[in-house]
Formats: C-alpha cells, sequence, structure tokens
C-alpha cells in the first residue's frame, strides 16, 4: 500500500529522477563548492558587518556608553562570564520549555482542525486574531492569574509562537493528494490510518517551515516574559545593566541571545536531515 501511495503522491515526494548534469557539475566537486559558498557567504557578511561596527565605534565623537566596540563587549562578556551564564540558562529553560509546548499545542491544534472542518471554520480566525495581542499585555495578566513561576512564562511563549507551526502544520496536513486520499479509501482504510500514512508524511516539510520559523523569534518571546516577574534571565540581565549604563554587557547579552535563535535555527536543518532523508536528496538533484 506504502508503495502505490508513494507513486501517486505529489511530485515532490517522489524519489529524484537520475541527473543528466554532467559528472564535473553534480560530482563532489560542486558539492564542496556548494557547501563552501554556503558556509563563507554568511561569515563574509558577518565579518563585513564587524568591521562597520569597530570601524563606528571608533570614531572620536562616540562614546564607549553609546557604542561600544566589539572587543570591548567581548572583553566585559566574559569578564562577567558566571553571571551572564546564569541569565542564559534561565532564559535558555524558558525557551526550550515554551518550544515544546509550542510545539504540543500546534500538533495537537492542527490536528483537531484537519479532522473536523467547522471547527476550522470557527477557530481559525480566532487563533489568528488572538496572535495580534501584544505580549507585553499578556505577561502582567499571566502574572496575575498565575503567579510569579516559571509556569506563566512558558505558557507565555508557548502561546505566542504556536501560531506559525500551527498554520503551516494544518495547510500540509490538508495538502495531501485528493487521488491518494480516494485511493486508500477504496482500499478500506480509515480516516486514522490516511493521517498517519499520508497527511503526516505530506505535512512534515510545512512542519519543519513553521518550526524554522518559530525558531527565529522565540528566544525573543522568552526575554519579553521575563520583564514581569522573573529574576534571573537576559531580559531581566540587560535591563540590570542598561540601569547602569553597561552598554557592552547590554551588547554581549544581545549577542547570547542571537547564538541561541541561530543554534536553534541550525537545529531545525539537522531535524529536518533525520526526519526527511529524502528532502535532501531532492534539494540536491535540484541544484
Amino acid at each position: 500500500m506504502t508503495t502505490t501511495i508513494e507513486r501517486i503522491q505529489s511530485p515532490s515526494a517522489r524519489p529524484p529522477a537520475p541527473s543528466r548534469e554532467s559528472p564535473q557539475r553534480s560530482g563532489r566537486p560542486g558539492r564542496a563548492a556548494d557547501t563552501a559558498l554556503r558556509t563563507l557567504a554568511p561569515a563574509a557578511a558577518l565579518a563585513v558587518l564587524v568591521l562597520v561596527w569597530h570601524l563606528a565605534a571608533g570614531r572620536e565623537s562616540m562614546s564607549a556608553a553609546v557604542l561600544p566596540s566589539p572587543a570591548r563587549v567581548i572583553t566585559a562578556g566574559w569578564d562577567d562570564r558566571v553571571a551572564l551564564l546564569d541569565a542564559t540558562g534561565a532564559t535558555l529553560r524558558i525557551t526550550l520549555l515554551g518550544l515544546a509546548g509550542a510545539v504540543l499545542i500546534a500538533l495537537l491544534t492542527a490536528t483537531v482542525l484537519s479532522f473536523v472542518a467547522p471547527l476550522r471554520l470557527m477557530l481559525l480566525p480566532l487563533l489568528i486574531g488572538a496572535q495580534s495581542v501584544p505580549i507585553i499585555v499578556l505577561a502582567p495578566l499571566f502574572v496575575i492569574w498565575f503567579g510569579f513561576d516559571s509556569g506563566p512564562k512558558i505558557a507565555i511563549v508557548a502561546i505566542v509562537s504556536m501560531l506559525p507551526m500551527t498554520i503551516s502544520t494544518l495547510q500540509g496536513l490538508l495538502a495531501a493528494d485528493p487521488e491518494a486520499i480516494a485511493l486508500l479509501r477504496s482500499m478500506g482504510a480509515s480516516r486514522w490510518k490516511i493521517y498517519l500514512r499520508l497527511r503526516v508524511p505530506t505535512a512534515l516539510p510545512h512542519f519543519i517551515t513553521g518550526l524554522r520559523i518559530m525558531s527565529s523569534f522565540i528566544v525573543v518571546s522568552a526575554i519579553f516574559s521575563e520583564y514581569v516577574g522573573a529574576r534571573t534571565g537576559l531580559g531581566i540581565y540587560m535591563q540590570t545593566q542598561k540601569n547602569v549604563f553597561r552598554t557592552d554587557l547590554v551588547f554581549a547579552a544581545v549577542i547570547v541571545s542571537i547564538a541561541i535563535g541561530l543554534t536553534l535555527f541550525a537545529l531545525t536543518y539537522l531535524l529536518e536531515a533525520l526526519a526527511m532523508p529524502w528532502e535532501r536528496r531532492r534539494k540536491a538533484a535540484q541544484r
């Protein structure tokens, strides 16, 4: 059954056709050059950005309290590494637990909405509207309702971050090939079997895309959630250092938060390679 379904699924799910390119173009030298380009291009952009930052901070009219140099930021961050690591650990904990909660809520919501069309019509506009509520408004309400523990902050991060994954996963679940669905039904498959054997594999690329989008701003959500009721974390650390005019340490905390976001973003590619090895081969064949 699985083989038959794979044959009639969308072209994106089919195994790539044998490449007709020349061996020189599709061989290892081509892949090595492509990998080098993908690595060097961001590194070059980062080097240019740091150089511009260094030149701007080095101007005589520029005070270090306004714009510290990259070297000063790195030195100050290293000197205060103990406090910075404590704050990073607290924010990372909220981020990862909020991410897990957002993924769980998004998958459950998308699954239920894909099974019940009337519920989808009723709730989807409300979910989109709920995302328009600013987090700075939600945070005090959650503290009033649930207290100052980590639970309200994790809930805020999960609720604010779940919509992109919910929408993308739902779109993937509904994008299954109608002919494949009809074939499975003619073979006596139940809705649950169609969900597991057809809709879930079809939705995997959409799920990864939603996870990738969510990973880019979930750290920001975690930092915002700390501004109400938290005792430690990168948000609290930045606020404290700003109050004593330690701009260099504020920049150091910003760099750490960027590093966390980039790491989460990169991990989505690892997850994609593990969950969908055929997708990597398809992308390589299209290059």
